[in-house]
């Protein structure tokens, strides 16, 4: 589908800068990032995020600004990008490993979904007590299969839930900031003691560096948005306008907000349960301080609900477009690139969600909710910042070959320091996943420990063998036509 979208009226509509900065918003970071990283590093994790917004973050965005004004006719993001400078082999081996690295994050968006559901019904995190394993695994599957739905037949939706959830997570993420403020105004002490400018400094040991995946994973995914630059009047313009939004809206958000969980939280004393529940309790606890009972608990939980749909929608929409658009064909089965009458790759949408109901089933092993949703949050930081490499080594290749390559937007003038920053990113990130691979949350050398390393390492090879069959599926189906 290397062409663009049908259009469904005698009108062309466009997608503006903002709405693509939102729509991608979703897809970068919300407060739940926050928590995941506040619950690994504690108050650590601000000095963490002030370095990563200007060593990575920034840099990362502009890359991605950049690649996109460069190829702002393509439709397939990251795998046009690396096709036009790797060649069409390169292309597939990227696609693929894409679109299967937001697997375990479209299955944990599919957990958090109904994690919300269950605060909005409950006004508690009881769900988890409550509801077994299997029972998760199979709801988790239900909803991937509604958005399949609302994909399918209702036209806009991706934008609609995007414009809501994404600004209505940036705003409640202001609103937290603002009655931290307004709390500390009153002469209230912040619960994490000592409050120091020594207690923002992290300890630098081997936690901190396994941890530093999923720091990279909050912040990554910017080129989620690129499939849309082709949806925009002037994409060569203003699809770098767009990265600039969100790398403004990052900063705020990790920086400020995670000050404002050591002030509501006492770092050093964290629930168990943190990551798959913090959000909640963090606005929880805020209405308790403030003597309003379950009044921001509720808002938060409306809005989170509103937010991971979007994400989800983005995610199924955007990843599966990035790997079917524009990968050559002799390497994908043909039944994967049928696209529907309002062209969109339907069965693709569907083995998406084969192989993530697959993933929840063997992350279901571990002896209980939280520990699943752990593991596959954890998961991400593992496999993401790996796909993101990719992002690095085109932009290199792009200005290594700066007179095939032409682009209205260009990130550092100078060749020569351009080349070396998006050098400096590829390593860090692929550090950062490597180190992933060992269990943060559980003590090393117990069973737990041994449990998740062997699903962080097996689960990683299952999607790679599935990447290997598929050209092999392609293959044979032209032998047959041959023959």
């Amino acid at each position: 589908m290397g062409k663009k979208m049908p259009e469904l009226g005698s009108k062309k509509s466009y997608i503006s800068w903002p709405v693509v900065a939102l729509m991608d918003f979703v897809t970068v970071i919300g407060f739940d990032d926050i928590v995941y990283n506040f619950h690994n590093q504690g108050l650590g994790i601000v000095f963490t995020w002030i370095l990563m917004l200007f060593l990575f973050v920034v840099p990362y965005e502009m890359m991605v600004g950049h690649l996109g004004s460069t190829f702002d006719d393509e439709g397939g993001g990251i795998t046009s990008w690396v096709r036009a400078t790797g060649g069409n082999l390169w292309g597939y081996i990227c696609a693929w490993t894409v679109w299967v690295s937001s697997l375990p994050y479209i299955v944990d968006v599919a957990n958090s979904t109904l994690i919300s559901f269950g605060w909005l019904i409950n006004g508690n995190g009881s769900m988890s007590d409550k509801m077994s394993n299997s029972m998760f695994a199979l709801l988790t599957a239900v909803i991937f299969t509604i958005f399949i739905f609302i994909q399918h037949h209702l036209r806009n939706s991706l934008q609609i839930l995007s414009i809501i959830g994404g600004g209505a997570m940036f705003i409640v993420s202001i609103l937290y900031v603002v009655m931290m403020v307004a709390y500390l105004g009153q002469g209230n002490m912040p619960h994490t003691q000592p409050f120091t400018l020594k207690s923002f400094i992290p300890k630098f040991d081997m936690h901190y560096l396994s941890t530093f995946g999923l720091v990279i994973f909050a912040m990554n995914g910017s080129e989620f948005a690129a499939p849309y630059v082709t949806e925009m009047k002037n994409g060569k313009r203003d699809f770098p306008k767009a990265m600039w939004m969100l790398a403004i809206m990052t900063g705020f958000l990790t920086v400020l907000g995670s000050f404002a969980l050591g002030v509501f939280f006492n770092a050093h004393h964290l629930p168990n349960d943190l990551k798959m529940n913090g959000s909640y309790y963090a606005f929880q606890y805020m209405g308790q301080e403030f003597g309003m009972g379950q009044f921001f608990l509720y808002l938060f939980a409306l809005t989170q609900a509103l937010y991971m749909m979007a994400q989800l929608a983005v995610l199924l929409d955007a990843g599966t477009r990035m790997f079917l658009s524009d990968t050559a064909k002799e390497y994908l089965p043909k039944g994967l690139t049928k696209l529907d009458k309002r062209g969109l790759p339907i069965n693709g949408y569907w083995l998406t969600t084969g192989i993530c109901t697959l993933i929840m089933v063997l992350s279901a092993t571990l002896p209980n909710m939280n520990s699943i949703f752990n593991q596959l949050l954890n998961l991400n930081g593992i496999v993401s910042p790996y796909t993101t490499c990719f992002l690095f080594s085109s932009f290199i290749l792009v200005r290594l070959h700066e007179d095939r390559f032409q682009s209205d937007f260009v990130y550092i003038k100078n060749k020569h320091l351009a080349i070396l920053v998006g050098a400096w990113c590829f390593a860090i990130t692929f550090g950062a996943a490597t180190l992933g691979i060992f269990p943060t949350d559980e003590t090393p050398g117990t069973a737990a420990w041994s449990h998740v390393l062997t699903l962080n390492i097996i689960e990683p090879l299952i999607m790679i063998a599935i990447g290997i069959i598929l050209p092999l599926i392609a293959r044979y189906q032209r032998n047959k036509e041959l023959n």
